[in-house]
């Protein structure tokens, strides 16, 4: 396929238009890239992917919260379990917001391309790894109220 300006879609940094990263990492950071696939979406879909982006980030801003605030404001865990649970709820905010650009992309692409929007599993993990820490979380609580 070939872009607007002669080149190959995917862009090309190296010889024989292959990047060292793959097609959908590029995107992320050339988002402008997409525009050059298929067609333009109603606009309102597009806004609503990005309002969906950004409700992501902002659940990975509330794990990297979260995350922070075990670790300084509970200073009473065992060592083991505060920085567990605050690594836990740290790397689910790193993976949240990895996702939401790899999200946003994914559903992007396939609107231009008038594909069925991607399924992911990820929702559903991260909801179980919040109700995990969520749990673990509880217990804490329950056991120092007891002691």
């Amino acid at each position: 396929m070939s872009g607007p300006r002669g080149g190959s879609a995917g862009g090309g940094g190296r010889a024989g238009g292959r990047d060292r990263w793959p097609r959908g990492l590029r995107l992320w950071f050339a988002p402008q890239r997409v525009g050059e696939e298929g067609e333009t979406p109603d606009y309102r879909f597009s806004l609503a992917n990005e309002r969906t982006f950004l409700a992501w980030i902002r659940t990975a801003l509330a794990l990297v919260g979260g995350g922070f605030a075990v670790d300084q404001f509970l200073p009473g865990l065992r060592w083991g379990v505060r920085v567990g649970l605050a690594v836990a709820l740290l790397a689910a905010g790193a993976l949240c917001a990895l996702r939401a650009v790899n999200h946003w992309v994914r559903c992007e692409r396939a609107m231009r391309r008038g594909e069925d929007l991607p399924v992911t599993r990820f929702p559903t993990l991260l909801g179980l790894a919040v109700g995990l820490v969520a749990a673990v979380m509880l217990v804490i609580v329950v056991l120092g109220r007891a002691g």
